[in-house]
């Protein structure tokens, strides 16, 4: 169970949130997770590189000088991979990097690295209203206020997407703004600090407990 203090918009302690998520073993936890996100890592590749083979590349087709008799090295095309304009040996071609892990492990591990950030986490009360208007500096400031320090990484996890918290920090450069039904493994090792609501929480542990 993961236990983390509630603040206000002010930034003073007023309560405690609760999340309970079945973990993987201890054991177990590293690997797992691991495994989860050199997935979701390659997943994101696109996979499209691509270099031309000798026998891709246009020209080449006419013996660039008789076989014997010259005194140079004998050359059956231009194309050939040693000269400069040839094709590649053993480039990269497209391919699919994706790789397949059960939903059940995904979710899993997706719990796990969710507990491992327990110590990052800050639970604030919810502070929509406080946008109706965007504003960057005052979500800088406020951020700042409840200890998620922006001179390094941090994730905003929020019930839904909105409007004004949405248009208020998206210029800020280490700052990610993510829904709470949309978490991933990377997103959450990635960031430094954690910072969410009452209802995201709420909305975590209705969508990942099982």
């Amino acid at each position: 169970m993961v236990t983390c203090v509630v603040k206000n918009w002010e930034g003073e302690a007023v309560g405690e949130a609760t999340l309970e998520l079945k973990v993987a073993k201890e054991e177990n936890a590293a690997h797992i997770v691991h495994r989860a996100l050199v997935r979701q890592l390659a997943n994101a590749r696109q996979g499209t590189a691509s270099t031309k083979t000798r026998a891709e590349v246009r020209g080449g087709g006419r013996k660039p000088w008789r076989q014997k008799g010259t005194g140079r090295a004998r050359a059956g095309s231009i194309r050939s991979p040693l000269w400069r304009g040839g094709g590649v040996i053993f480039g990269p071609k497209p391919r699919d990097y994706s790789q397949k892990m059960n939903r059940k492990e995904r979710r899993l591990a997706l719990r796990t690295a969710i507990a491992s950030r327990a110590e990052d986490i800050i639970v604030v009360e919810e502070f929509a209203e406080q946008f109706a208007r965007p504003k960057t500096k005052d979500l800088v400031t406020a951020l700042n206020r409840w200890g998620a320090n922006l001179d390094r990484k941090v994730l905003l996890i929020l019930n839904e997407k909105v409007e004004g918290v949405y248009l208020s920090g998206r210029n800020i450069a280490n700052l990610r703004m993510i829904s709470a039904n949309q978490l991933n493994v990377y997103d959450l090792l990635n960031a430094d600090r954690i910072v969410t609501t009452p209802s995201a929480l709420a909305t975590i542990q209705e969508v990942y407990s099982d």
